[in-house]
This record gives C-alpha cells, structure tokens and sequence, in this order.
C-alpha cells in the first residue's frame, strides 16, 4: 500500500472525489493517510473527519515567506512517511526543497487541456473565463505531476469536455469538474499506487497489466 497524502486549502471537492473513489474500489493499493490543509477553516478537513482520515494544519498565514511554509510542509510529509502527495485544491507552488524531495511523486489536476489556460495566474474560475473568453469548443482537465513551475510537470492523464453555447464560467467549471477532474485524478492516484506509470523526460507511459 502507497502512503498517500492528500494537501488542501479550501473546499475539498476533489478530496471528495478520491474518498468516493476510494470507497468503491477505484483506487487500488493506495494507504490514505493524511489531509493537510494550507488553511485551518477549509471545509475540507470536516470532509477528512467525516471519512475517518487523519488531517493536520500547516498554516500557510503563520510563515513569513514560501521558503519556511516549505520546509515546515515537507517536515510533516517526511514524519509521516509519505510516498505520495496529491494536491487537491491546494494553492500554493511550492520550492525546490518539496519538489526535489517527491520528485514524479506530487499528482496534481489542473482544469484545462494544459499546455492550454494553464501556468500562473490560471486557477480557479479564472480558467474557465479565460476559455469562454477564446472560444475554444473544447476544453477539459488534466492530471499531471507537478513541478516547480505551475502545470508543467510531465501529464498523466487528460480527459475532454465539450463547451456549450450558453455556458457560464459556474456551469463550465461544474462540469469540468464532474466529467473530468473527478474521474482522472482517482485514476491517476491508482495507477501510481498500483506501479503502472513510468516517467520518461516529458512522457508518462502507463504499464498495462500483462507489463507487471
């Protein structure tokens, strides 16, 4: 079993979507060991304590730059034996300290076909106007390891969604959400915890069963 923890800073819907999966079987080999939040009134450690999963505060506010909150981070990943993180609506980009320590060990899930409406400033609603704004007729998510830079790390998987005309960045985000982040970032955790993923340069190649 892979010791996973989950990092948050604010609603936990993907949190959520992993605990589900979690529960039905979809994840395989995957220890849930911790959530840490970012943030001590994020909705998503009562989500932990309703699913019986300890959770644990690094609060981002008490530190006076990204260097210590780092450091301070890593500290409670490394006590607690941690061999995978998932950020799962968490906020920050982390330093070179964190992401050399769990390198292709970090799985985070962006809500776009990235390398499109990703990087900095991309987040949130923000991506979901931004491709209303283009006009694209397709957008979507993607599951990625996560690197220094935000969303550039090596893609795991991606899942479609096709954009409606009277979409609304809410309903947009919604159903991104629904059809893809909720379905491939479980995914992504499993094949991970189940040895499948193999990390060449850019690449990410999925071992099938009969690889094993």
């Amino acid at each position: 079993m892979v010791k996973t923890a989950v990092l948050v800073s604010g609603g936990g819907t993907n949190l959520q979507a992993i605990i589900d999966a979690r529960i039905f079987g979809e994840i395989k080999n995957c220890d849930l060991v911790a959530v840490v939040s970012s943030n001590p009134e994020a909705y998503a450690l009562e989500r932990a304590k309703y699913a019986s999963i300890p959770s644990y505060v690094v609060d981002r506010s008490v530190f006076p730059n990204r260097l210590s909150f780092t450091k301070a981070l890593l500290e409670k990943l490394l006590d607690l034996e941690i061999e995978l993180v998932v950020y799962a609506g968490f906020n920050f980009i982390l330093g070179p300290q964190f992401i050399n320590a769990f390198k292709n060990k970090i799985i985070n899930i962006h809500p776009s076909l990235i390398p499109s409406f990703c990087g900095p400033g991309f987040y949130g609603l923000k991506v979901h106007e931004a491709v209303l704004s283009y006009g694209v007729k397709v957008t979507g998510a993607t599951a990625h390891f996560a690197t220094e830079e935000a969303d550039d790390g090596p893609i795991i998987l991606q899942k479609a969604v096709e954009i409606f005309e009277d979409d609304t960045p809410l309903t947009l985000q919604r159903r991104v959400m629904e059809e893809a982040e909720w379905k491939i970032l479980p995914e992504a955790i499993s094949l991970f915890c189940e040895h499948r993923l193999e990390v060449e340069e850019r690449v990410v190649r999925i071992k099938g069963v009969q690889d094993e």
